[in-house]
Parts: C-alpha cells; structure tokens; sequence
C-alpha cells in the first residue's frame, strides 16, 4: 500500500514515502543517509509520548541510536526562544554536518526543527517524520521552515529541503477528529488549486477519509504531495507558480493572527475557512460562477468544517484591521497584496489586481453573520 513520491530538485532532490508502518521501517530507510549510526530528535511532548518509543524501535533494528528533546505543543512554540532552545541542544549533542536531524511531530515541529537544521553550521540534513494529517500533505514537503514574531507568520524562515521524508500514514489514527479535519482543509485546496477531479474524489471518499479507510488516506496524501511536489519542482523559491499553494492562506494568516495564533483556530481551519472566502471573492468580481463557492462550502460543511468567520469563537476585528493583517503577509509585492483567486475548481491564479473595497465588502458582510 506504500507509494513514493520524487521531488526532483537536482542535487536537493529526496523522495517523500507514504504509507503505514513507515516508523517501524525507520532504521532501514534512514541508515543510508548516515555517516555514523546516530541521530538527534526534535519533537512535542504530546508526539513524543505517542511515536517517539516506536520511532527508536525502527532506528535501533538498523543500529541506530537517538537522543531526543521534547518542546511544548502547539503554534506558540513556533518562536525566537524555542528555536534557541532547539539550536542549543543540537549544538549540545555535538551535531556535526554530516550528521541527521529527525523532525517528528505536526507542522510546528517540521518547520522549527527544519529552520534549526538551516542555519545550524550553515546547514545540516533533516529527516521530516510528520505526524499529522497537515504535516504529510503540506508543511513537510517543499523545504519551507520557519518561526512566527509578533508581526505574523512565518515572516523568518529559510528554504531548506529535508533530505527525507516518512509519512507513515497510521499515526493519522491517533489525531483528534479536530486535527485530522484542520488537515483536511489543505486536502481540499490542492483539488480547488489545480485538479478538479481530485475535487470530485474527495466529494466522494472524503467521509471514509474520515473514518479512517487506510487505502483512502494514502491515495489523499498521495496525491496531495505529488501535486505539490510537481509545483515545487518548477518554482522552489516562490517567484510564480508555487503562489497558488497559499489558496486561502492570505485570508488564513489574518485571521490566525487575530485569534493569536491559538486553538481558537487551527491553521487548516483558517485554510478551509479562505478557501471558501477565496472562491466568494472570485464569484463577486465575476472571475467564477457563484455555484463554485456553493460547492466548496457544501463540501467543508458535509465534513464537518469551519467554513465561516461565523464558525470561528470569539472576538474578531473589524474588516478594516483584518486588511492590515493581511497587508503584513509575505505574498505583499510593491506593497501590492497578492490574492489567489479561480476561474472554477481547479483553476486558481493569482493577481495583484484585487481592488481593496471588494475585499473589505466581503469581509464586512462574512463579519455580519457573526
């Protein structure tokens, strides 16, 4: 049942395994990459307690030992002093370049962990192992790592590829319901961003993907990683093409960052909920017909998704404030704010010339159904 999936980046190149089992075969597909059998492991407390043990099985079957650190969970550990904590201790544990970092964990963990191995000695290999649903179909592939600031999301950061990753499609089994669903919501933009018949499948597998069906899990992340792969492979550092992975994002940032980056909103609830807002947008300036916005929400609301600010609790700020949080977002060029926009499903782009009043109309009116 395991697949593979290439991401050709020349001499960067790896391949991103899928499937169960992939921690217990740990050792096996790791030893390779290996100058001495040792390996430093990042991961959070909650991970930790569910995967480490099996993941030092795996490694330990082809001789290799680990040393572990543990960092809190949750997006707040994306920060200056964690990743200081991080760097600390890799540099405690003499990692030498040669050497291999192991990510294991969600998004937070790969990207901090990822940004640590970037600037440790100028560069050091990671191995992402990522342990959400999220994590397996975006975060870990691509070499995006990075911290949060004050000013918002992933502002610091560096392009770094993992030299491997293991997406062991059986840990999915110990997510919460939440946390497969906020993952679901980067499922569904890679069908809303370029396939319109991935689209159609997950309208018709997206509930057995729910209830856990291992054949439809790897096929979604599957097919999730190919397509962003095949979009990584034309534009690595982000100067065109690989824009249209950020579907929803603009809309998503703002809004993590009005919530404080909390569990008020999990980031691929924020993804599901601009996605929605994305293809209203579109449908308001003509770009698309409105029953592709319809349909979107109909989909995120039969899986059980946020799919409006409605649905998120608590406070939000006005239209105006969450403008300016979206004119922080790194997709600001010329101070010009980048939206990505479809023509249907599966027929994203992306424009600068998004006039601001439609913008602000959209997000006044989704603020009035609070």
């Amino acid at each position: 049942m395991q697949q593979t999936v290439h991401v050709p980046l020349g001499a960067r190149s790896y391949d991103v395994r899928i499937g169960p089992g992939l921690l217990a075969q740990s050792g096996a597909l790791i030893a390779p990459l290996l100058a001495r059998p040792k390996v430093t492991v990042i991961s959070d407390e909650t991970v930790a307690g569910l995967h480490l043990a099996c993941l030092r099985q795996g490694l330990a079957e082809a001789g290799i030992t680990l040393e572990a650190l543990s960092l809190p969970p949750g997006e707040a550990t994306k920060s200056w002093a964690q990743l200081e904590r991080a760097v600390g201790w890799l540099l405690d544990q003499k990692v030498e370049r040669r050497d291999v970092v192991i990510a294991l964990g969600g998004g937070v963990i790969g990207d901090l962990v990822g940004f640590a191995a970037a600037i440790l000695r100028r560069g050091v290999r990671f191995v992402q192992v990522p342990t959400s649903l999220l994590a397996q179909v975006d975060s870990s592939v691509g070499g995006k790592t990075g911290i949060n600031t004050g000013h918002g999301k992933n502002l610091v950061g560096a392009f770094h590829q993992p030299a491997l990753v293991l997406a062991d499609t059986e840990v999915l089994g110990t997510l919460t319901a939440r946390d497969f669903l906020a993952g679901y919501g980067e499922v569904v933009k890679y069908g809303l961003l370029g396939d319109a018949a991935f689209f159609d499948w997950l309208e018709d597998q997206g509930p057995a993907l729910a209830r856990g069906d291992m054949a439809a899990r790897v096929a979604a992340v599957a097919r999730s990683v190919q397509m962003k792969a095949d979009i990584v492979a034309r534009d690595e550092t982000e100067q065109g093409d690989r824009a249209l992975l950020n579907l929803g994002h603009t809309f998503c940032h703002a809004l993590e960052a009005a919530t404080g980056y909390s569990d008020r909103l999990l980031h691929g609830e924020g993804v599901a909920i601009g996605c929605a807002l994305a293809f209203e947008l579109s449908a308001r300036l003509g770009l698309c017909a409105q029953e592709a916005p319809s349909r979107v929400r109909a989909h995120l609301k039969t899986m059980g998704m946020k799919t409006d600010l409605a649905d998120i609790p608590g406070d939000l700020p006005g239209p105006e404030a969450l403008l300016e949080l979206m004119a922080q977002d790194k997709k600001v060029v010329d101070g010009q704010l980048r939206f990505i926009l479809a023509r249907g499903i599966g027929e994203a782009f992306v424009t600068s010339e998004v006039p601001r009043d439609k913008v602000h109309a959209l997000l006044e009116d989704a603020l009035a159904l609070r």
